[in-house]
């Protein structure tokens, strides 16, 4: 160690250690296999970039508990791994050949597609190696595995397997968070990483009642390109209600605790009150005609618990197939969603106005059309906090998809459970706190997702 007084030159005494290590191989010295084993997992870093100081600080973390372990006797193998499937890995070749839909990738060819994505997976090991052994980290890279290797896809498979034995595994229809520019669902946590503040705009337009059509209700919403696909109108069971007739003649309802917010006292007379529930039932005039069709209970009032007066009229516009809480509260009465828009976010030809258009840029259109039609009550902007996609930075929706999902609320109170009796957490206050919390609203945990490049699931349909 060279001193200068009190001044000890650390990066050189740090290139000694190294050098010290790899000598002796003091790591390989270290790993006695005819000790008892110490298991410890670590999530791999995915294969597409360089690491940054978040990998850094975990790195040390994950390093200082096989140390101890070691040096209380226990073997511990600490084979480095890598994440080789998923979304970063496209979003790679996506970028290199400029591919904006999965159309242009099936052109492409998906075997020349996955050829690539595996091409370029292991770019970059020689600079984890290097930062990972500079950081003074312990891990194995010579027997190193990857999610891409057969092995591990098959153990994989093995686990999907054992809960599908448990009937823990099933194929359904849920809202989800969903990318237009990957064109698959997201994880719950992956759309909660990205928000952004943006203006939206908030429409409240008129549905009115059927046999009665001077009288509306009024319903709102942030989203005007969900409503060719509304179905129903939601109200809070114990919400109090009213309806005014204003100066020119016409009655409008919504909740008695929002009506400042649309009318001035002295402009409106309140004609009637009533609860939620008593508006149950009631039938509407349809937006439009894409899927008048159907019979009630599609076009009439429903309840939903989700539904409050913290914003709006009180009064919920309901497109099942665009939001969880519309898509619960409608299934239960069995009306099933229609989704008029495909996987890159285009409307279908089922709404032929907008048919071809992009949702977010059809706002323009649909509110104008609903002017038109003087369905289009009041018009505002609001500025709030966005979902984004963490891969595009391109606005996601709300959409229902067909996904396999594992039936993690069927176990979660075994979860909360375990949790309490079996886990030692450091900083203890995560066991209740943050994770404890995480667990308590775990929901069915969606697996499948649309692409190319991960691991196929080893199911076969008739």
């Amino acid at each position: 160690m060279e001193e200068s007084g009190n001044q000890i030159n650390f990066p050189k005494t740090e290139e000694e250690v190294l050098k010290r290590w790899e000598k002796l191989n003091i790591f390989e010295k270290s790993y006695d296999p005819k000790k008892k084993k110490f298991s410890f997992y670590d999530g791999p870093p995915f294969a597409t970039g360089l690491p940054h100081y978040g990998h850094l600080l975990a790195s040390t973390l994950k390093d200082i508990v096989p140390r101890y372990w070691t040096m209380r006797g226990f073997a511990i193998e600490r084979r480095w791994g890598w994440d080789c499937h998923g979304l970063p890995i496209e979003q790679e070749i996506d970028k290199k050949f400029k591919f904006k839909s999965p159309s242009e990738i099936e052109k492409f060819g998906i075997a020349n597609y996955n050829k690539e994505c595996r091409e370029i997976v292991m770019r970059f090991v020689g600079e984890w190696q290097k930062t990972i052994t500079r950081l003074g980290r312990w891990a194995d890279f010579e027997n190193d595995y990857k999610t891409m290797d057969v092995k591990f896809m098959e153990s994989v498979w093995w686990v999907f397997s054992e809960l599908w034995k448990k009937k823990l595994i099933y194929r359904g229809y849920k809202v989800m968070p969903f990318s237009t520019a990957l064109g698959t669902p997201l994880s719950n946590f992956e759309a909660s990483s990205n928000y952004m503040d943006v203006q939206d705009p908030a429409i409240t337009i008129t549905f009115p009642i059927k046999g009665k059509p001077d009288t509306s209700l009024l319903a709102w919403t942030t989203t005007p390109w969900t409503l060719p696909s509304n179905l129903a109108v939601a109200v809070g069971d114990e919400i109090e209600y009213v309806e005014v007739k204003a100066k020119d003649g016409k009655s409008y309802i919504l909740a008695e605790a929002l009506l400042d917010k649309f009318f001035k006292k002295e402009d409106v007379t309140v004609t009637s009150k009533k609860l939620g529930r008593d508006l149950v039932g009631i039938e509407y005039i349809p937006l439009f005609d894409f899927f008048s069709h159907h019979k009630k209970p599609y076009f009439s009032v429903i309840e939903s618990p989700h539904v409050t007066v913290d914003s709006g009229t009180g009064i919920v516009h309901m497109a099942p197939a665009f939001g969880e809480e519309d898509f619960i509260a409608c299934r239960a009465l069995k009306i099933e969603p229609v989704c008029p828009v495909d996987n890159s976010g285009i409307f279908t030809s089922e709404v032929g106005p907008y048919s071809g258009m992009y949702v977010k840029d059809a706002d323009k259109k649909i509110i104008g059309d609903l002017k038109q039609m003087g369905r289009l009550f009041k018009q505002d902007t609001l500025q709030h906090a966005y979902p984004f996609c963490p891969r595009t930075d391109t606005p996601l929706i709300y959409k229902t998809v067909s996904s396999w999902f594992v039936a993690v609320e069927q176990i979660k109170d075994r979860l909360v459970a375990n949790n309490q009796k079996f886990t030692h957490w450091v900083p203890e206050h995560l066991r209740d706190g943050r994770f404890g919390k995480w667990l308590e609203g775990a929901r069915d945990w969606a697996i499948s997702r649309n692409r190319y490049w991960g691991n196929p699931l080893p199911i076969f349909e008739a």
